[in-house]
């Protein structure tokens, strides 16, 4: 078998066989076929593309092409959620100590932020002492103990992923809906979750900007993922606004712990989302997805009582202090981390003010998620450095009223150039109009296998 034959054969539109694929990928990850020859692969892919079938062969022989997580022996139900990535999308780390709260176990492997969109390996790591390179034996411990544990891909978790997505992004063929399937779920199957809640993001901010192609993306995830023996079920969301006020680092982390303290959110009354006021959008995402995650878990029928056993949780304090001992149980301190909030901020900080009156039409997230970049939240490159004390606050979002002068959002750099470079992206970000703007709809649709 000649890695030259594979690729004629995709490049013609071909099925390939198992057999091929795992000649393909097992010689990749050996060093015996090089990185050019899989590049070209991957091009046919992105033109000629794979059937379901094809794309779960191909899950496979990269997950088999290292090792995975040993869970054997903690009780579960294990379920797990993932994001396609957007700006300020932090929902995991509400969703995780909320998920063990009602008796879920979520085995998180995460990732970095990469161009615009964040991570949550970097949120993380912005709290002082917080390790996300767990070794197996203390992931293990850690989940059976709080319920959740957060880390990072390794060395030896899907190696051909790790190689493959680097040589993605060298070759243009990052979008590729198969080549994407198959390095999440590889991950996701490698972390040892039995079940799955997707979130396929369409927008300026997300990965995929149209809502057609995004769908396209989650549908192929989800009848792969159930081919590979996982139950189930992607939300297609709008993230063509940020998701939430925080944008960054430690100031996401911030948000999201006050999502979670009773004393900190809006009380709850019949009909009312809880949370910060100013984080609505980001708390109604996270009951949407965590009903789901019960509702693959066992633990509820149906969204609605999925969502009021999240509600019931959140009131009760108990994710809290799970994730404050999370943060002990991953290297950090959780009264340092109190101490931490609303002054855990660079000293390099500007108002960006609105230039109009009226009513705030849109807040293009993909410019604030490249202004990002430059303020030190996210990077261009994997090895790039990020600030943990970046980012942005936003005021103001779609549909609120406005003057002129008026401030939209704080910003803080990682230095006063990245902050000044900066400050025109962010100028440019806010569209106006002179009535309120139709509300957006955050969930379009719920997609399962069949």
């Amino acid at each position: 078998m000649r890695a030259v034959d594979i690729i004629m054969a995709k490049r013609e539109g071909r099925e390939l066989s198992r057999e091929e694929l795992a000649f393909l990928i097992n010689g990749f990850v050996a060093g015996t076929i090089p990185d050019y020859q899989v590049s070209a692969w991957a091009m046919a892919v992105f033109f000629r593309g794979m059937s379901p079938a094809e794309t779960a062969i191909l899950t496979e022989q990269m997950l088999n092409s290292g090792g995975r997580m040993d869970l054997s022996g903690i009780p579960g139900p294990l379920v797990d959620k993932h994001s396609t990535g957007g700006v300020g999308d932090k929902t995991s780390l509400i969703l995780a100590p909320l998920a063990a709260s009602l008796g879920l176990r979520d085995p998180m492997m995460s990732g970095r932020a990469l161009g615009h969109t964040g991570g949550t390996l970097d949120k993380l790591e912005s709290i002082p002492g917080y390790r996300t390179s767990l070794s197996p034996a203390e992931f293990r411990e850690i989940l059976a103990r709080d319920g959740f544990a957060m880390t990072g891909q390794t060395k030896d978790t899907v190696p051909a992923d790790r190689l493959l997505y680097a040589l993605r992004d060298l070759s243009a063929t990052v979008e590729s809906i198969p080549l994407i399937t198959a390095s999440i779920l590889s991950k996701k199957k490698a972390e040892g979750a039995e079940a799955l809640v997707l979130d396929v993001k369409y927008g300026s901010g997300a990965f995929m900007r149209d809502p057609a192609e995004a769908e396209r993306l989650a549908r192929s995830l989800v009848d792969t993922g159930a081919a590979l023996g996982l139950r189930i079920i992607a939300l297609l969301t709008n993230m063509d606004q940020p998701l939430g006020r925080m944008v960054g680092n430690f100031l996401e982390v911030e948000e999201c712990y006050a999502c979670l303290d009773p004393a900190l959110y809006d009380a709850v009354v019949p009909g009312k989302t809880p949370g910060p006021a100013l984080a609505a959008d980001l708390m109604e995402l996270t009951l949407e997805l965590g009903a789901r995650m019960l509702m693959l878990g066992g633990k509820a029928e149906s969204p609605e009582e999925g969502r009021r056993l999240c509600l019931g949780a959140l009131a009760g304090g108990k994710p809290r202090e799970l994730f404050l001992r999370n943060i002990e149980s991953q290297g950090g301190d959780r009264e340092q981390f109190l101490t931490m909030l609303g002054t855990y901020r660079s000293p390099h900080r500007a108002e960006i003010l609105s230039k109009e009156d009226g009513y705030i039409a849109r807040i293009d997230a993909r410019k604030l998620g490249q202004a990002g970049i430059g303020l030190g939240v996210g990077r261009d490159r994997i090895e790039d450095p990020v600030s943990p004390r970046a980012g942005l606050q936003l005021h103001k979002k779609a549909g609120a009223p406005v003057q002129r002068g008026e401030p939209l959002m704080t910003a803080w750099g990682r230095n006063r150039e990245s902050l000044d470079a900066a400050i025109p992206l962010l100028e440019g970000a806010a569209e106006y109009a002179a009535a309120p703007p139709p509300p957006e709809k955050l969930v379009m649709k719920e997609i399962r296998h069949g």
